[in-house]
């Protein structure tokens, strides 16, 4: 590979770099857009709060529960032939998903399907960014990365309010299938990323690969001090989405627009912080931006619950959506510079199947506080608990080596 200075921009200058970018982000552009005509599909139908409450189940929880297997993909196969294997597979799946739009149970199975290869494709993408990269360069992959997953595909529900009155429901996934196919013709540009080693064989089953995984992550105290406190970290702040709409409509007195205008704040956060990221992430250590992530968007979270305007808030959950851009980036950099290549695929599903699972816990226990305190409360409670955990996380780190390797 090319070796070039980390300052030169890597879209410009790292071809195969370019086209994983581009793979992502209108990979995701798509779902994001697909996403908006399968909710509005559901609310249709008879069942339409169990149908939208089912497919956000199925999209986070079954993909999280088979992490372990998932991870195994990733260091055992081939990374770009795995990637295109579950472009496709997403692509054939929306495609039956559009022109047939069938009955619940079948229609939550080609979702389900479609999430997992979603699941598999993730740590498979991050597993393959040091292959392409130098590692001087990771802060900076991973920022672009994060903005084209995480920021631009704020487009989709705009351009799926554009395209929705002229090919409805069915057009919306058939857009969202024609980008998993383009995406999967851009991965064609990628090199070969063989794994160390292909054959389960030599290494034992598929589910003793599995527990391997799970034994790394709990044995090796760096990469576990990683994954639990952005675990944690979720589980406190991810209250957040729901509690939103609750204190825009409730103590701030807002109607729906103070409510988008809450939700974009945290979206432009993403998109200024992995910009700002790319620029200048590498002035500080990776353990370092985990931690001041995590203390920046906890204080967000925090100070919205003190908000008295909408205005207010809005700036604040800007704030809050540059303290996860920092997360996001320093999260995977440790991981891929700590971790050895035939255990990273696994490290990374088990770190996203947790953060799935830590999310989906916190929407109940938000609900419940949301319900019992009201939202000025959740808010002070998830930005407490996120300091906690960037206090927690900054000692730890003082005190012993980031991320050892399991070599």
């Amino acid at each position: 590979m090319r070796m070039e200075s980390p300052r030169n921009s890597l879209l410009r200058h790292n071809r195969p770099f370019r086209w994983l970018w581009c793979s992502r982000t209108i990979s995701f552009i798509g779902g994001s857009t697909g996403m908006v005509g399968i909710l509005l599909y559901l609310a249709d139908t008879n069942e339409a709060v169990a149908a939208v409450t089912l497919v956000m189940l199925c999209g986070d929880f079954a993909p999280a529960l088979l992490a372990p297997l998932i991870g195994v993909l990733a260091d055992r196969v081939e990374l770009k032939r795995l990637m295109l294997i579950c472009e496709i597979g997403q692509a054939a799946a929306t495609i039956v998903l559009a022109i047939w739009l069938p009955a619940l149970p079948l229609f939550l199975a080609l979702f389900t399907l479609r999430a997992v290869l979603g699941q598999i494709f993730q740590p498979a993408s991050r597993t393959a960014v040091p292959a392409l990269v130098q590692d001087a360069e990771l802060e900076s992959a991973n920022a672009h990365l994060g903005f084209g997953e995480h920021g631009l595909p704020v487009l989709g529900p705009l351009l799926a309010a554009v395209l929705v009155p002229f090919v409805g429901v069915r057009g919306l996934l058939l857009f969202d299938a024609g980008t998993f196919i383009v995406s999967a013709l851009l991965l064609t540009g990628l090199p070969v990323m063989t794994a160390r080693h292909l054959s389960l064989e030599q290494e034992g089953s598929f589910l003793r690969n599995a527990a391997d995984g799970l034994r790394f992550l709990w044995r090796n105290a760096g990469t576990r001090l990683v994954v639990f406190s952005f675990v944690v970290g979720v589980a406190f702040t991810g209250v957040d989405d729901l509690a939103l709409v609750f204190l825009a409509k409730g103590p701030l007195g807002s109607g729906d627009p103070g409510v988008g205008l809450l939700y974009a704040g945290s979206a432009a956060g993403l998109l200024v912080g992995f910009a700002v990221i790319n620029r200048w992430g590498t002035l500080l250590s990776a353990p370092s931006l985990l931690v001041l992530g995590y203390a920046i968007g906890s204080m967000g979270n925090l100070l919205t619950g003190l908000a008295w305007a909408v205005g207010v808030a809005f700036v604040l959950q800007t704030i809050r959506g540059l303290g996860i851009a920092a997360t996001d980036v320093a999260a995977a950099t440790l991981i891929q510079r700590g971790v050895s290549r035939e255990m990273q695929g696994r490290t990374f599903a088990n770190f996203y199947g947790a953060i799935g699972l830590a999310a989906g816990i916190s929407y109940v226990l938000g609900g419940f506080l949301v319900g019992t305190a009201g939202p000025r409360v959740t808010f002070l409670v998830a930005g407490a608990g996120g300091l906690a955990v960037a206090a927690y996380t900054g000692a730890r780190f003082w005190t012993r080596a980031p991320v050892a390797s399991d070599s």
